[in-house]
């Protein structure tokens, strides 16, 4: 099942959703995280921790379970 990650900004990058998740303790883990260990972004493999999520898009960690964006921005009308 996937893991609902809720963003209030436009985007989150690949590195900060791992830190979200408690999948790495800091941002400087990122780097060689994705290097050893396989994600894929939408269905694709992708090892940048620099990579933008958007609302919608899916991510699967190996061994660590799968992830989807949903945007909670706040609306003031």
């Amino acid at each position: 099942m996937k893991q609902p990650v809720e963003i209030r900004t436009p985007y989150i990058t690949l590195g900060q959703l791992l830190k979200e998740t408690a999948i790495i303790g800091s941002g400087g883990q990122a780097k060689w995280f994705l290097k050893e260990t396989t994600v894929l972004v939408n269905g694709e493999p992708d090892d940048r921790r620099g990579r933008k999520l958007y609302p919608g898009d899916t991510i699967e960690v190996a061994d660590n379970g799968s992830f989807f964006i949903r945007s909670n921005q706040e609306t003031t009308d």
